[in-house]
C-alpha cells in the first residue's frame, strides 16, 4: 500500500534503560535500538507509558533525547518518536520543539491528564498553541490517547477540529483506549486521513482493517518480529490472522504480569542480555518468584 502516512509502521514503546541508581544506563542505547531495528521495529517511541514518560525531568528527557539521536544515526530509515506531553503547555511546548530541533520524526503528546474534567474547548486551546509554538511545518503530532491511565481522552469532534485547523501538523493518535469498537468507530469516521497507530498488540490486524496504519506497543520490546510480520502481510495483502493469533497469546500472558516496565526489563534482560535495568518510583521491581514465572511462560508461548 502506497498511500500510508510517513510514520506508518510499527513502532516499540520503548522501555528506558536505567542503572540500579535509577539514572540512565546511555551506554545500552545503542544495542537496545539496534536490537528493536533489526527484529523489524520502523522506530521507537521514547518516554512513552512503558518509558516511564512522567518519572523524567525535562532536562533528564533531554539528556537521554540527544543521546538516542546520535546513534538513531547508525539506523538509516529507523524512525524516533518522543512522548513530550506534561499537565504543564509550557513544559510540553519546550519539550515538543526539542525533538524537533533534534530531528525527531514526530512527537506522542498526552493531554494535560492533571486537568481531567478539561472541555474539548480547553483541550484544542492547549494543543493549538502547542502546534503553533512548537511544531514545525513539515513535523507530525499524534495525540495520545489513553484514557484510562491520563483520565483525559480525545473526543471524535476534537480530533476533527485538530486534524481542520492544522492538517499536516496534527497527524493523528497513538490509540491506547484498548477498545475494538472505538478503533471501528475511528476507522468509520476517519478512514485514513488521521493517522491511527494502534496500543494494542492482540487488537492489531482489527485495527489494520479499520483504517489503522501501524502499531505502537508495549510488547514490541520483545514480539516486534510477529507484529512486523503481521504490518506486512496486511500490507502485501496476505491474511496475517496465524501471526496475530502468536501476538494476541504473547499479549495476554505480558497482562498477567503489568505493569508493563518491570516485566519487560526482566525478559530484556533473559531473553536477549541486556543489563538488569531499573524502574523509577513509585513502579518495583518484580520479585524473584514472579520473574521465573513470567520467564517460563514468555518462553513456553515461543514454543
Amino acid at each position: 500500500m502506497t498511500d500510508n502516512h510517513p510514520l506508518a509502521g510499527v513502532y516499540a514503546a520503548a522501555v528506558t534503560p536505567l542503572k540500579d541508581d535509577t539514572s540512565f544506563d546511555l551506554e545500552s542505547v545503542p544495542a537496545f535500538l539496534r536490537m528493536l531495528a533489526a527484529r523489524g521495529c520502523h522506530g521507537a517511541l521514547l518516554f512513552g507509558t512503558t518509558g516511564e514518560g512522567p518519572s523524567f525531568s525535562p532536562k533528564e528527557r533531554e539528556i537521554f533525547m540527544r543521546s538516542a539521536r546520535v546513534y538513531r544515526q547508525q539506523l538509516p530509515g529507523f524512525k524516533l518518536l518522543a512522548g513530550t506531553g506534561t499537565p504543564s503547555l509550557s513544559e510540553s511546548i519546550d519539550l515538543t520543539k526539542l525533538a524537533f530541533d533534534l530531528g525527531y520524526d514526530g512527537v506522542v503528546v498526552l493531554p494535560p491528564y492533571y486537568f481531567r474534567k478539561a472541555t474539548d474547548e480547553g483541550l484544542y486551546n492547549w494543543f493549538s498553541e502547542l502546534i503553533t509554538k512548537a511544531v514545525p511545518s513539515h513535523g507530525h503530532v499524534l495525540g495520545y490517547h489513553i484514557p484510562a491511565t491520563s483520565g483525559v481522552g480525545f473526543s471524535f469532534d476534537l480530533l476533527a477540529r485538530l486534524k481542520d485547523s492544522f492538517p499536516d501538523q496534527f497527524a493523528g493518535i497513538k490509540d491506547s483506549s484498548h477498545d475494538e469498537s472505538f478503533a471501528v468507530a475511528l476507522g468509520k469516521r476517519f478512514g485514513k486521513n488521521l493517522l491511527v497507530l494502534n496500543g494494542t498488540d492482540s487488537y492489531f490486524h482489527h485495527a489494520l482493517k479499520n483504517h489503522a496504519q501501524g502499531a505502537i506497543t508495549a510488547a514490541a520490546n520483545l514480539i516486534s518480529e510477529d507484529l512486523r510480520e503481521i504490518w506486512d502481510l496486511y500490507q502485501a495483502g496476505k491474511d496475517p490472522s496465524e501471526a496475530q493469533a502468536r501476538v494476541t497469546e504473547q499479549r495476554h500472558i505480558l497482562e498477567k504480569y503489568m505493569p508493563f516496565p518491570p516485566i519487560l526489563k526482566a525478559l530484556l534482560h533473559k531473553i536477549h542480555g541486556f543489563p538488569k535495568w531499573a524502574v523509577r518510583p513509585p513502579l518495583e521491581e518484580v520479585s524473584a518468584k514472579l520473574e521465573k514465572q513470567a520467564i517460563q511462560d514468555f518462553e513456553d508461548s515461543q514454543i
